[in-house]
């Protein structure tokens, strides 16, 4: 059975926002709309999508800073920009905070979803499914059960520890940015939310030592690294 492409659909036009979500779903993609990019960020947060379909010019947050905020927390799932501009500076904009593909208004919704089959066969191989077992040094790590297992031993997590280890995860070896995993679990990134977030890390890493190999990492004025 062919698996689901689970679609997230940014866009603040509500006649093309609408059209292009029932299209989706009609061609058999889950497809979830989201109107402004802070909605938008919010949705990618609490959800697991395949592919971000992202409008460029959108009110409260623009494409370009909904990526940004994507890219802190998710480095694999694939951005595809919407934009009614054709601008050199625009698109190179795009590509350096991580977009996969820009799409020029108008476009033809069949080059929309052929797009979407493309990239997403691309890049299935870097993403794993919310359900999955994650495989963490010697760790098995089922974020949908909040389970950490190793050998015997077999941890509960808390939402927010899963939350966050899940980040950690979709960053490993390489930076999860503060301020970022702060709106993402918290969200909000104030002194008080900031010393919790320094309690569930010590709380991941008394876990994890039951590994040699997999550390997490303060690096300084930036936020943490996971090892493995």
């Amino acid at each position: 059975m062919k698996k689901e492409i689970r679609v997230l659909l940014i866009e603040d036009d509500l006649n093309l926002g609408s059209i292009t979500a029932e299209y989706l779903v009609a061609k058999g993609f889950s497809c979830k709309w989201k109107k402004n990019g802070d909605d938008g960020y919010k949705a990618f947060v609490k959800d697991k999508f395949d592919i971000v379909i992202l409008d460029v010019m959108m009110p409260i947050k623009d494409g370009f800073s909904t990526a940004k905020d994507i890219r802190g927390i998710d480095k694999n799932t694939p951005i595809v920009f919407l934009t009614a501009k054709s601008m050199k500076e625009d698109t190179l904009k795009g590509f350096e905070i991580g977009a996969d593909d820009y799409i020029t208004k108008p476009f033809n919704m069949e080059e929309l979803t052929a797009r979407i089959y493309a990239i997403t066969k691309r890049t299935s191989s870097k993403t794993e499914s919310f359900f999955d077992d994650l495989k963490i040094g010697n760790f098995t790590f089922n974020p949908k059960m909040q389970l950490l297992k190793i050998n015997d031993s077999t941890f509960n997590l808390t939402t927010k520890e899963s939350d966050l280890l899940v980040l950690l995860y979709n960053n490993k070896n390489d930076i999860l940015e503060r301020n970022h995993a702060l709106k993402a679990v918290w969200g909000d990134d104030n002194y008080f939310n900031g010393r919790s977030m320094d309690v569930y890390i010590a709380k991941l890493r008394k876990y994890l030592k039951n590994d040699a190999n997999v550390q997490i990492l303060n690096v300084h004025g930036r936020g943490f690294k996971l090892l493995t």
